[in-house]
């Protein structure tokens, strides 16, 4: 008897895969523009604990340029790592998406922190326009 297979299919793992890729660079490389036009319309993002999420790209990008300005005088590079992506297929047709991301921070001269280490918990829908999702909201481990 062979064991059950839960998940997606190997394609579309990849293609989510590829979407989180290029979310995270643009996250990344402070194109919060191209980082919110990855959410639905009505598309829900919450980062911060204990705020309202930010709705559709327009509330996305005001939202990540907010969050940003505090850092504006600060020479601080964040990199997103996803990884332990787990891909569960809803009645819907959408997919919810749980993943671990590392972030790390680093300024010049000085060596790079991970910091924070957290979940994401997405869900994904496969549209024509492509991957876009329907809700983001982290937790994070140093507050568990």
């Amino acid at each position: 008897m062979s064991p059950v297979r839960e998940g997606v299919g190997a394609e579309l793992y990849a293609e989510v895969q590829q979407f989180y890729a290029r979310q995270m660079q643009a996250l990344d490389g402070g194109r919060f523009a191209e980082y919110a036009a990855t959410f639905t319309a009505d598309g829900t993002f919450q980062h911060t604990p204990g705020t309202e999420p930010a709705v559709g790209p327009a509330g996305v990008e005001k939202e990540l340029e907010a969050f940003h300005e505090r850092f504006r005088d600060d020479p601080v590079q964040r990199r997103h790592y996803f990884n332990q992506i787990v891909l569960e297929p809803l009645e819907n047709g959408d997919l919810r998406s749980t993943v671990y991301a590392l972030i790390v921070r680093v300024r010049p001269q000085e060596r790079p922190e991970v910091w924070p280490s957290c979940v994401v918990h997405d869900v994904v829908a496969v549209t024509e326009q492509g991957i876009r999702l329907r809700s983001r909201s982290i937790s994070y481990d140093q507050l568990s």
